[in-house]
Parts: structure tokens; C-alpha cells; sequence
């Protein structure tokens, strides 16, 4: 019900090309939008009891259409979750400097607080309560009545609101202004889906409590929309630089006292709520195409906070994108927003026009019908608003909509392929020991040393360990205080002049133990404070990596935690038989 906030306005910032006769048009437009909106709660109504256990377009179509479709549906909710938080915080911050002028020109950095506090929240895992968001709803919806009820029985408006700042050349009213003030305005259309998406959070009968929500949010919805366009009409209002519509008609209604105030407040909070309910459920959404292997499996991991903690970041880091590039307007973000709802929409509906003809139950007849006459409706709508907002930014969807269903593929032939190299699903071999010889790469004699050849004993009995040797240094001082410390290990020396250390290692587990199983032990030291872990060299990570991508090598990293006070652990000699170094490439320096 928050898109009551920015869906008149966006009617109003296309009709005003045209001045006092394109305002003229307002209620009308706003009348299709509402005829739309009944059908649809009517579509939506059907599909809660076809689909009771929610999911949405995607539910629908990756049953009843295939899985490409169903990948399209979920592309389409994507970018709609996006362009919901950003589209909501932006016009929460418009309402808000609507209130407070001088906040205007810190709208961008506003924007990336609030993105930023949410995104917090989030990350540390907040339940949704249904009864703590029912209070700012209700001072939302019963602040709206007040407004429209107020200016219904005025006869002329409390406050006007001087219109400097904006101008523009009169266009003529024709179809192409109709037709694009009418795509503008199906941005207020967008919450319709989310009750089918969230059938099971209702309680018991869940069909007909969430049947009996979607009317209430259609009814509401669309009462408001008509009553906010009347009075636009009325007072004969036009965008003003600075102010949202909704905002002139609070203080044309109710003056600028508190009321003005309360009904702004509540809008900025609704639609911080609105913004919210996007991290509900695009990591969600984000967690079932995981599960599908659609997207990696990552996404479906949850923080020890029950949070899906990569889908909470990925929708921040989008979404501030999106309030960057366009500094934080309200009116650049949402000609963006209908497209992707409306494809939804159609691919819905399509499917549940499949579903009927599948299952034919009681009543399918009239139910095709409907379906069939809403996808038409949502499908010309979705064309139109392409069509019209093209070069206003609908580009960026129309492209982004086809490359992630093409990433998203991507993803799935990847996983298909690493299924059969792993033969997922069959039934293996019985394991075999094979010969294995464990590698440990030493730079110094130390504890660190120590650390990694005792996990090397423990893994194998076959253990070499290796150093590369930097060049222009001499192997001597080394070789001398490795035969002191005689740890019982045969020790290579190679030959570092020209290359990395990752790379000389790397090709002597290849070229040297060529057909064996290896196992490199690297051991590393790891700081007891957060400031001394940019003391290390880090040379480990860059060795773990290299080892990865080149070879087969299974990677064990030692870590010998050091902080507090240094407690020194002399190295005593073993009684084992030190067994000579093989030199390799610098045998002769």
C-alpha cells in the first residue's frame, strides 16, 4: 500500500506536459489503473488456492511452464525486490525532505544511511512481526482517509504550494501521453504478488485468509489511488521541485501542523517497511534457485544468525547501486519498476491458464477465462510500459532481464557438468589407499616448521620437505641449521632465482610427483590481535591458490596462533638419524 505514495505522482509528472487539461486525465487514468488492479486481485485470488503453498510466478511457472520460464519469473522478481528497496527508500527520503527542505541537497547520502541501516539489520537477523508492522500500516492507511476525506470537503485547499522550479514545454493531450501517464501510474501496482508469494506465513485456513488479504490490500489500494487522483484534480495540483505530490496534498487537506507530519512520518516508515520486506525475500527466493542450482550454492548457506547473509548483501550492494546512478530521485527509479512486475504478472497468469487446462477442476471454465483475460491485460501493459519508458531507463531492464535467465543457466550447465565429473547420484567405488606423499614447504627452522611436519607425520610416513631457495642467498646457513634441528624428513632444496615461490612449487609437484597423491601442509603463524594480521606476509594465501588452480594437490593449513605474552618453546634435537637434503637446482651454489 505504499506505492500510494509515488504511483500518483508518477501519473502527475506526465500529465503535466500537457498543463491544466493533461491534469484533467488524471482520475481517468487513475480509473484504468484500478480496473487493472481489480482483475488482477481477482487473478491473484485464483492463484493463492491453485498454489497454496506460495512461490509466487515462479512457483506457477516452473510448474506449469518449464523451467526456462520459471527462470524468467524469477529474473523478473530479482530486479523487482531491487528496484523495491530502492524505489522505497527513495521515496521515504523524497517524503522526508518534503518535510524538511533543507535535507534536499544530502539525498543521496540519506538514501545510502537508510540502505545501509537496513542492510545492518538484516545481517544480524530481525524477525518480521506481522503485529509490529500493523501499527505504522494503520496510521498509514487511516492518515491517507484523513487526507482524501479532508480535501473532499474543502472547497479550496489550506495551503498552496508555489510551483517555481519547474517547467516545461505544453505538449497536446494525445493516446502516446495517455498510454505513458498510464505505465507511470502501474508502478502503484506492484505489491499485488507479494500475498501469494507468502501464502503459508498465514494462519490457518490459509487460502481464504490470504484470498480475504488480497481483496482488503485491492479495495484499499485502489480506493486511495481514485480519492488521492480526485483531489489532484480538485485543488488542480502540479509536480513542484523538492515536494512530492503526496506531500502538497497533505498540507492542501490538512494544513502544515502536526497532521501534515504524522501522515509524513508514517509514509517514511511504511516505506523503510516496504524497503524491508525485500530481505525477506529476495535471499529466500535467492536460497531456492541455490537449492535448484540455478545460482551457487553459497546463497543457500545461513549465518549462525539464520540469515542467508550473501542474498542480504548482494540486495544491498544492487540496490545502493541503483540510488547511486540515480541520485536518490523517486522519479528516475520508478518508470523501472512496473516492467519486471508485469512480466511476473503474465507469466503467472499464463500459467495458471496451463494449470486449468491440466487439471480441469470444478469451475476451470470461467477460471481459464479469467486468467487468460488478466495475462492479455498484464502483457499489453508490460509492452506499453516498455514501449514508453525505453529511453527513460526501461533499456536497463530489458537487458538485464534476458543476461540474468542467461547467467542463471550458465550456473546450472556449470553444476550439471560438475554432477557427472563427480558422478553425483550413483553409487562409488569402494575406496583404496593409495601412496601418498605429504609436502611441506619450510622457510626457517622455527616452531612453525615443527607445527607443520608433525601434522605431515600424522597425515603419511612419506614426507619431504621443501624449501626454494631465493636468489642470491646461500643454502649453507640452512642446510646447517637443519642438520642441528635433524627433524627425521628428507629436505629438497630448489632452485627460486627467476620465479615465485608458488610457481617453483607448483612445478615441482607436477613435474616431480607426477601420477602420486600429494598433500602439501603449509603451515602459517596467525596473530592473536586484528591489527597484527597485517604483520604476516601472507605468502600462504598466494601458495594455497596457486597449488588449487594448477594442481590436484589436497592444501592442509597449519595455523600456530601467537599473541599475549611470547612464550619461547625451545627446539630440542631428536634422536632420529638426520637424513642429507637433496639438492636440486641450487645444489651447486
Amino acid at each position: 500500500m505504499a506505492s500510494v505514495s509515488y504511483g500518483p505522482e508518477a501519473i502527475v509528472l506526465v500529465l503535466a506536459a500537457a498543463g491544466g487539461v493533461g491534469l484533467g486525465f488524471t482520475v481517468p487514468v487513475t480509473v484504468a489503473i484500478a480496473a487493472l488492479l481489480a482483475v488482477l486481485v481477482a487473478s491473484y485470488r485464483q492463484l493463492i488456492a491453485a498454489f497454496p503453498n506460495g512461490g509466487g510466478a515462479y512457483a506457477v511457472a516452473r510448474a506449469r511452464l518449464g523451467q526456462r520460464t520459471g527462470l524468467v519469473a524469477a529474473a523478473s522478481l530479482v530486479i523487482d525486490y531491487i528496484l523495491n528497496v530502492a524505489v522505497s527508500i527513495a521515496a521515504g527520503v523524497a517524503a522526508l525532505t518534503s518535510a524538511f527542505p533543507a535535507l534536499l541537497p544530502y539525498t543521496v547520502w540519506i538514501c545510502l544511511a537508510v540502505l545501509a541501516g537496513i542492510t545492518a539489520l538484516n545481517l544480524r537477523g530481525i524477525a518480521d512481526s506481522a503485529r509490529a508492522f500493523m501499527i505504522p500500516t494503520a496510521i498509514f492507511v487511516v492518515g491517507i482517509f484523513t487526507v482524501i476525506v479532508a480535501g473532499l470537503l474543502r472547497s479550496e485547499p489550506l495551503t498552496v504550494t508555489e510551483t517555481t522550479g519547474v517547467a516545461g514545454n505544453v505538449e497536446t493531450v494525445g493516446v502516446l501521453l495517455l498510454l505513458k501517464a498510464f505505465s507511470s501510474g502501474c508502478a502503484a501496482l506492484t505489491g499485488v504478488e507479494a500475498i501469494a508469494n507468502a501464502v503459508p506465513s498465514f494462519r490457518e485456513p490459509r487460502v481464504r485468509n490470504a484470498q480475504r488479504a488480497e481483496t482488503a490490500l485491492g479495495v484499499l489500494l485502489g480506493t486511495m489511488l481514485i480519492g488521492l487522483a480526485t483531489l489532484i484534480g480538485k485543488f488542480a495540483l502540479r509536480p513542484v521541485e523538492g515536494t512530492t505530490v503526496l506531500s502538497q496534498l497533505t498540507e492542501a487537506s490538512l494544513g502544515h501542523g502536526i497532521g501534515y507530519y504524522v501522515v509524513q512520518f508514517a509514509t517514511v516508515v511504511l516505506l523503510a517497511l516496504a524497503a524491508n520486506t525485500s530481505y525477506g525475500g529476495l535471499p529466500t527466493l535467492m536460497r531456492l534457485l541455490a537449492d535448484d542450482n540455478c545460482l551457487p550454492h553459497r546463497f543457500a548457506l545461513r549465518s549462525p544468525r539464520e540469515v542467508y547473509r550473501h542474498g542480504v548483501l548482494a540486495l544491498g550492494v544492487f540496490a545502493g547501486a541503483l540510488l547511486i546512478a540515480s541520485g536518490g530521485s523517486m522519479n528516475d527509479l520508478v518508470p523501472l519498476f512496473a516492467i519486471g512486475v508485469f512480466v511476473g504478472f503474465t507469466i503467472a497468469q499464463v500459467g495458471l491458464v496451463r494449470h486449468w487446462l491440466l487439471t480441469r477442476a470444478p469451475g476451470w471454465r470461467w477460471r481459464l477465462a479469467l486468467n487468460a483475460f488478466g495475462a492479455t491485460l498484464t502483457a499489453l501493459a508490460s509492452l506499453v510500459t516498455t514501449a514508453m519508458k525505453f529511453t527513460e531507463g526501461a533499456w536497463l531492464i530489458v537487458l538485464a532481464l534476458p543476461l540474468i535467465v542467461f547467467l542463471m543457466e550458465r550456473v546450472r550447465a556449470a553444476y550439471a557438468v560438475i554432477g557427472d565429473r563427480i558422478h553425483l547420484g550413483e553409487v562409488p567405488a569402494a575406496p583404496c589407499a593409495r601412496g601418498t606423499v605429504v609436502v611441506v614447504p619450510v622457510a626457517e627452522v622455527s616452531e612453525v616448521s615443527r607445527e607443520a611436519i608433525s601434522a605431515a607425520l600424522s597425515i603419511g610416513t612419506d614426507v619431504v620437505a621443501v624449501r626454494v631457495c631465493p636468489a642470491g642467498e646461500s643454502p649453507r646457513a640452512f642446510t646447517a641449521a637443519w642438520a642441528a634441528w635433524h627433524p627425521g624428513v628428507r629436505l629438497v632444496l630448489l632452485d627460486g632465482a627467476g620465479a615465485g615461490l608458488a610457481s617453483v612449487l607448483t612445478r615441482y609437484v607436477t613435474d616431480q610427483l607426477a601420477g602420486r597423491r600429494v598433500v602439501v601442509v603449509i603451515g602459517e603463524v596467525e596473530p592473536g590481535s586484528a591489527w597484527q594480521r597485517i604483520l604476516p606476509n601472507h605468502r600462504g594465501d598466494e601458495l594455497d591458490r596457486a597449488l588449487r588452480r594448477t594442481t590436484d594437490a589436497a592444501v592442509l593449513r597449519i595455523r600456530l596462533r601467537v599473541g599475549g605474552s611470547p612464550v619461547r618453546t625451545p627446539i630440542t634435537p631428536t634422536p632420529r638419524t638426520a637424513e642429507p637434503p637433496t639438492r636440486s637446482d641450487c645444489a651447486g651454489r
